[in-house]
């Protein structure tokens, strides 16, 4: 992995390259944050923000949510996905935080991961965006663009969390989520566009790719020779 001095330098790239980086998902306030990163697991940020318009003028704080019933929900969130599992989450974490926070999301990081549904990316966002505690969200995009260039090390949210938190200072770690977040979003996918890639000097997998040499494959040479 690349040192301190490194990592910061490759996330402030990322950072111009991804001006005015942010949580694309839209909210008013922290609770409505913590509704939406959950309903955006295995879902996409534009498709939660159709829904969410609809499910806080309902339901706009923990209060009204926890008086309902998971099947209330359902018919307002069924186009995110797995709709009846998180129908019952957000009713669980609604009546989680009337019963032991007077219905306010709390700014810990160990009362929000015992809410039913939160787990530690949701609830480093809602840290993050909407409570001003330093948070560092991994998903799936910063697991893939942290690894490939040389920033973290691994496949486990946690491990990677711990490892880039280690290497940058607090103030950053939201925005360095953000960032990496988008780059994996625009630039470095699944397949990635390296050539509009601002780390791209920095970056171990292009350096794999470009030193790959192809397989000889013997059966083809047999079969032209034929």
């Amino acid at each position: 992995m690349k040192p301190a001095a490194a990592t910061r330098r490759i996330i402030d790239a990322l950072v111009r390259a991804h001006p005015n980086a942010d949580t694309e998902l839209h909210y008013r306030t922290p609770f409505e944050l913590l509704v939406a990163t959950m309903l955006s697991a295995q879902s996409t940020d534009a498709r939660v923000n159709l829904v969410t318009p609809a499910l806080f003028a309902r339901y706009p704080d923990a209060r009204a949510m926890a008086q309902a019933s998971p099947e209330d929900l359902e018919p307002l969130i069924v186009s995110t996905g797995f709709f009846r599992q998180k129908a019952r989450a957000l009713v669980g974490m609604a009546r989680g935080l009337m019963a032991g926070h007077d219905g306010e999301v709390p700014s810990d990081m160990a009362a929000l991961t015992a809410l039913p549904g939160v787990g530690r990316k949701t609830a480093n966002v809602v840290l993050g965006h909407a409570l001003g505690v330093p948070g560092l969200p991994v998903d799936r995009h910063v697991l893939r663009v942290a690894t490939r260039i040389g920033i973290a090390d691994g496949t486990d949210p946690e491990t990677v969390e711990a490892q880039l938190c280690g290497r940058l200072p607090d103030a950053m770690w939201t925005l360095a989520s953000d960032v990496l977040i988008l780059h994996g979003r625009r630039v470095c996918r699944p397949a990635p566009l390296c050539d509009r890639c601002a780390v791209r000097a920095s970056c171990r997998h292009v350096f794999t790719r470009a030193n790959d040499t192809p397989r000889h494959d013997s059966r083809r040479v047999r079969t032209a020779r034929r």
